[in-house]
């Protein structure tokens, strides 16, 4: 049988160090973030009270530029669905329950 030896050092920091962002980067991305998600929740919030009766539990995955949303059951299904039609766009996914939340946690 091998023994292990005893002595392994603690690697620290980050793996690639020259990769880290500028505390300004940092705040400039979690901004853009905000928006994009606010932008999402109007979409969400508008559209909610009319789908959440027939569809409780289903995805919607929204698109805000252009204010499209795309329904199924199954959230791999919706994704296909929004991809589709916007290739390129970045979508936000929610549950259409009363918090909007996927899964527990």
């Amino acid at each position: 049988m091998t023994q292990l030896s005893e002595n392994r050092i603690a690697r620290r920091g980050r793996v690639f160090p020259e990769r880290q962002l500028s505390p300004e980067e940092k705040a400039k991305r979690r901004a853009e973030s905000e928006a994009f998600a606010q932008r999402c929740r109007v979409i969400f919030e508008r559209v909610k009270p009319e789908l959440i009766k027939d569809h409780y539990d289903w995805f919607i995955v929204i698109e805000p530029d252009s204010g499209d949303y795309f329904i199924d059951p199954d959230e791999t299904v919706a994704k296909k669905k929004a991809h589709e039609k916007h290739p390129e766009a970045m979508c936000l996914i929610k549950c259409l329950n009363e918090t909007g939340c996927c899964g527990r946690i």
